[in-house]
């Protein structure tokens, strides 16, 4: 399902068992503003009875900093209702910026939804 959130920001919407998966398409001339991800994500988690999302970045080519406090407040409210969001498909360049945010141990990279499902990470060399 292909949802468009916000002026030109759209998002994919699979179904797996106990999952949810959401790929967040921004647009492709750069972002044009903020939109409200964590409330948008928390009404199609409540509405699938699912408390588990995927979100799926490869398309995000910067996490802003707007964007950042929505996968902290969307973290949040799952973790305070006793749900799991992970990410999956960061650039390095994203998952330094997590790392600078010292976010990179609350929200770790995993490379497929596949691997972010079953919390599987490749080893980080020492």
């Amino acid at each position: 399902m292909l949802l468009e959130v916000a002026p030109e920001w759209s998002v994919e919407i699979d179904r797996g068992p106990d999952w949810l998966f959401i790929r967040l398409c921004p647009p492709h001339h750069g972002d044009t503003g903020e939109i409200g991800l964590a409330e948008m994500v928390w009404e199609k988690l409540d509405q699938s009875f699912c408390h588990r999302v995927v979100l799926e970045l490869d398309e995000v080519t910067f996490l802003r900093s707007w964007l950042v406090g929505e996968l902290v407040k969307l973290h949040k409210r799952l973790s305070s209702q006793g749900g799991m969001m992970r990410i999956c498909g960061l650039s390095k360049a994203n998952a330094e910026v997590l790392r600078v945010c010292r976010l990179d141990d609350r929200f770790p990279a995993y490379r497929t939804r596949t691997d972010a499902v079953m919390g599987h990470r490749p080893p980080q060399p020492r």
